[in-house]
């Protein structure tokens, strides 16, 4: 397939490319600057401007788009960002490909759409299929514009799906970092009581996902993750892993004054079932969290 790719710097984007190229796909990558290679289009979401030839040039969109949410302290002003970032650019897409699908037979038929499991808030133990309600927190509250920004397309008649993406863990960055550095010093961190569900996926695995959906029969939310553990089990399978001696918690009051509003997706509990997934044929490489801690050390260490 020929796959438009917004967001494709990002951790899961640069990844995502590679994965599609290596897959013998051809990806058009979609950039905020003029563009440097003959694989690269130049977009501004901000000016609502998009060269409709170079959309409609592929048979599917994937957008990634949107501020790094843990990049920087979630004030009133970024919290504005991380809505916008997301919004605007899915906005963007999606009345592209309606307006394309309205006069070109030919047009892009199929949009991933980024999303997050922080679309069901704080859910404690009970498990969570696609079908549950949207929860009333800030990330699920950006969730439900971020989604329906997307309607354009879908009443146009374009398949779209919402990539309702868990807890990322890459070997190189992510969600993932606070919890691998401490690793290499011979210490497990645990965040909070531990209690609390982490609902995950290797970046491996987010990757083949997405090419998966490209082509799976798939419309609506779809809980990208492999698995959910309890926190406090993550951080023992990494401990065995690495082989570290030692367990250090973090106390929530210290993880709310030093995240923020953001500690509330690190302490809160999302036990997301990725039932729609799991029921289009999708296999992940890593189910479990003893297969998903020894990918990411053999991982770091096989890293230049």
């Amino acid at each position: 397939m020929r796959v438009l790719v917004a967001g494709s710097s990002g951790l899961i984007g640069t990844s995502l490319v590679q994965h599609l190229r290596e897959s013998g796909h051809d990806v058009v990558r979609l950039v905020r600057r003029a563009p440097r290679r003959s694989d690269e289009v130049a977009w501004d979401p901000v000016a609502g401007s998009v060269d409709t030839d170079a959309v409609a040039s592929c048979d599917a969109v994937v957008d990634l788009a949107g501020v790094n949410v843990a990049s920087r302290p979630l004030t009133a002003a970024r919290k504005r960002e991380v809505v916008a970032s997301r919004v605007r650019t899915a906005g963007l897409l999606s009345r592209t490909l309606a307006a394309l699908a309205d006069r070109d037979d030919r047009a892009p038929r199929v949009l991933l759409q980024a999303s997050g499991i922080g679309a069901y808030g704080d859910r404690g133990d009970a498990s969570l299929t696609e079908d549950e309600p949207l929860g009333d927190t800030f990330f699920a509250g950006v969730v439900r514009r971020w989604e329906a920004a997307t309607a354009p397309a879908q009443e146009a008649g374009v398949r779209v799906v919402h990539l309702r993406t868990g807890i990322v863990l890459s070997p190189h960055g992510g969600a993932a970092a606070p919890l691998l550095l401490p690793l290499r010093a011979g210490i497990a961190t645990r965040l909070g009581s531990g209690r609390q569900y982490w609902s995950w996926i290797s970046l491996l695995d987010e990757v083949r996902a997405i090419e998966h959906l490209l082509s799976a029969p798939v419309h609506g939310p779809a809980n990208l993750v492999a698995h959910a553990d309890r926190h406090g089990e993550l951080v023992e399978a990494l401990r065995h892993a690495w082989g570290a001696r030692l367990t250090l918690p973090v106390p929530a009051p210290a993880l709310r004054v030093a995240l923020g509003d953001f500690a509330s997706e690190v302490l809160g509990s999302v036990n997301a079932d990725p039932a729609v997934l799991r029921g289009s044929g999708f296999v992940p490489q890593h189910r479990t969290a003893t297969a998903v801690a020894r990918w990411l050390r053999a991982s770091r260490r096989s890293a230049p």
